[in-house]
């Protein structure tokens, strides 16, 4: 089958096609969305060599009776940690804490940028027919925006800060306002905070260099746009979504005394920053990860969500490195693989 495969470098490669072990599903790939933790590996983070990729949807092509034979033919979702099932973590629920677990696509597990992958039974989640596969395939990463409101409670017009108008800024700041926050997006405006702006969220233009921004608040070109260098602790929850090092820095500058930042960026380097703050205003620094894909799939369902708008290009997977490329593109929000093997109109809205 082909791939695209990372073994210092990026490239399209044919390989066997996987085989489904007992308990596992061979998946169909229809479309895998690359994230920034994809170009993240390219830099080196998590050491991982094989096939990337861990936001997909499918269908699946084979499953043995004994593991589930009903899946066959259903269009699904799969969560990408593959855990023991038999430690403390995975018997609280929680595998994706799991010590001895494989990632797909991150650790030890090859992932989606292929024409087919395997995964446990257990993994899968089927897409509702409501929801179309260019919006199912945002079910990992909106899991992850909607962690947060797992992880702690947000009180009805809570000030919250999403730094980084990129894809999981715009889908936490979302999640964020649906759950009843009163959301800012800050970004380096243009299309990506235009679309923010469209859905109804405020937002807030910043500049590579957050901290030359003048004080004084003026109106950008992009009218309903507010630039300006915000004043320190402005916000009860700051989500730090740039994918940046340098992001955690603003987000503490941002978040007012007893407040709390969430990390949201993976990147392959280290974070460098004053723990005084920390110790001093009281702050929460909350790291958060993966998500509940039922939660993310109910949103999607609903319709509360905008995720669709936010696909920039569609490639096929014989041109993933140009889609790699691509992503650098100011304007680019999401970028597909469509392996091409599986075709089917647009479900209805």
């Amino acid at each position: 089958m082909k791939t695209l495969f990372f073994d210092g470098s990026l490239s399209v490669r044919e390989v066997e096609k996987p085989r489904p072990t007992p308990g596992e599903a061979l998946i169909e790939v229809i479309y895998a969305g690359i994230c920034g933790t994809d170009r993240q590996i390219l830099q080196g983070y998590s050491g991982f060599h094989g096939i990337p990729g861990h936001e997909f949807v499918g269908r699946v092509v084979e499953c043995d009776d004994a593991s589930g034979g009903e899946w066959r033919d259903k269009r699904v979702v799969g969560e990408i940690n593959i855990a023991c099932g038999q430690c403390d973590w995975c018997r609280r629920g929680l595998g994706r804490h799991c010590a001895h677990r494989s990632v797909m696509g991150i650790i030890n597990r090859p992932g989606c940028f292929a024409e087919y992958l395997t995964l446990p039974v257990a993994n899968l989640h089927e897409v509702p027919p409501e929801v179309p596969d260019e919006a199912a395939v945002f079910t990992e990463p909106l899991a992850a925006a909607a962690e947060i409101l797992e992880q702690m409670p947000i009180a009805p017009a809570t000030r919250i800060a999403v730094l980084g108008s990129g894809r999981l800024g715009l889908l936490v700041a979302q999640v964020l306002r649906d759950g009843g926050g009163e959301v800012t997006v800050l970004g380096r405006g243009g299309p990506k905070l235009d679309l923010a702006k469209s859905w109804g969220l405020q937002t807030v233009t910043i500049s590579s260099g957050a901290h030359e921004i003048p004080s004084q608040a003026h109106e950008s070109p992009e009218a309903g746009t507010i630039s300006a260098r915000l004043p320190a602790k402005s916000f009860s929850v700051v989500v730090e979504a740039t994918g940046s090092p340098a992001g955690l820095d603003e987000a503490l500058r941002l978040v007012e005394p007893r407040g709390t930042v969430v990390m949201k960026s993976t990147f392959h380097g280290d974070a460098h920053f004053d723990t005084a703050k920390l110790v001093v205003d009281e702050i929460t620094l909350l790291g958060s990860r993966c998500g509940n894909f039922s939660v993310a799939l109910k949103l999607l369902r609903q319709g509360r969500v905008k995720v669709e708008e936010m696909v920039s290009r569609v490639f096929p997977l014989a041109a993933g490195v140009d889609a790699f490329k691509y992503l650098s593109e100011p304007s680019c929000l999401k970028v597909l693989l469509a392996p091409g093997i599986y075709t089917r109109p647009l479900i209805a809205s």
